[in-house]
C-alpha cells in the first residue's frame, strides 16, 4: 500500500470509529503531508466530507486557496461536490483508493476533472487498493 494512501486509510478508520462513512483524505506537497482529514458528514453536515476538510486544512496551512503542486490521496472516489472543490482548489493530482459503487460517479468525476472549460484540469489515478475497498464495502454491508 502506498504510504500516503495508508495515511488516508488511517483517517478512514477514524471515521469508522465514529460510525461515519469511512473515508479519509491526505494532501501532500513536495513529499510532505500538509493536511489530513476524515469524513464527519453525519456529525457536521454535508460539507464535512474528508476531501473538503483536508482542502480547508491545507488552505489554512499554506495561507492560500490555490493548492498548486499538491496531491490528494483519498480512500474512496470523490463525489461530484468534492470533485468540484478539488478542481477549484487547483490540486494537481488525485490518487483514489477505490471506486464508488455508484455507477455514474466515475463518469461524472472524469467529466469534472477533464473539463476543458476550466482553467485547470486534474490528473487522477485509481489505485484499486483492497483495504480501501473492503472498509467501505463492509461498512455498507453492516448498514443494510
Amino acid at each position: 500500500m502506498n504510504r500516503y494512501i495508508e495515511e488516508a486509510y488511517k483517517e478512514a478508520m477514524l471515521s469508522l470509529s465514529l460510525n461515519e462513512v469511512p473515508v479519509g483524505a491526505v494532501i501532500v506537497k513536495n513529499g510532505e503531508v500538509i493536511a489530513k482529514a476524515h469524513n464527519l458528514s453525519y456529525m457536521n453536515g454535508i460539507n464535512s466530507h474528508a476531501e473538503i476538510l483536508a482542502i480547508n486544512e491545507a488552505i489554512n496551512k499554506l495561507n492560500d486557496w490555490r493548492l498548486n503542486d499538491c496531491e490528494l490521496y483519498v480512500t474512496l472516489e470523490p463525489c461530484p461536490m468534492c470533485a468540484g472543490a478539488i478542481i477549484q482548489s487547483r490540486i494537481k493530482k488525485v490518487y483514489i483508493g477505490t471506486k464508488s459503487n455508484i455507477k455514474s460517479n466515475s463518469h461524472i468525476i472524469e467529466s469534472i476533472f477533464n473539463n476543458n472549460d476550466y482553467y485547470h484540469t486534474v490528473e487522477f489515478e485509481y489505485l484499486y487498493d483492497e483495504k480501501c475497498s473492503e472498509i467501505i464495502s463492509n461498512f455498507f454491508k453492516q448498514k443494510r
